[in-house]
């Protein structure tokens, strides 16, 4: 059985997906985009203050799946210019603490509403047992 995992703290879907959806105590995230939940509007500044806003909104996720951020066993990060890779290291160490998700990192040529980046991922729930 599925549970729709569905938060105001995060922006609301932009297309025909859910923010997360739960199976047992597996979290399949969708990505999220720098955009403020409040207006649904990317937020300003550069690649940082997109890269930080994209992690607050997968906090929420999180948070509203009945996890935190450090449950999150995978991640998939999509960049429009890998070489902020080290920047994406930078920013992810002040949200996650080791021992960190296993990671992709992807160089793509555009992402929706032109943001900079994406990153989507699949959490796993402590047990309840």
């Amino acid at each position: 059985m599925k549970t729709i995992i569905s938060t105001d703290n995060a922006p609301s879907a932009i297309g025909t997906y859910s923010q997360a959806v739960k199976v047992n105590n597996t979290v399949y995230l969708s990505g999220q985009i720098p955009l403020i939940p409040e207006t649904m509007e990317v937020i300003e500044g550069g690649f940082v203050e997109q890269t930080k806003q994209v992690f607050k909104n997968l906090v929420a996720v999180c948070e509203a799946a009945g996890g935190c951020i450090d449950d999150m066993v995978k991640v998939n990060i999509f960049m429009t210019d890998l070489s902020n890779f080290v920047t994406v290291n930078e920013v992810m160490s002040k949200y996650c603490k080791e021992p960190y998700p296993a990671r992709a990192a992807i160089q793509v040529s555009r992402l929706p509403k032109d943001v900079e980046i994406e990153i989507d991922g699949i959490m796993e729930l402590p047990s309840t047992n």
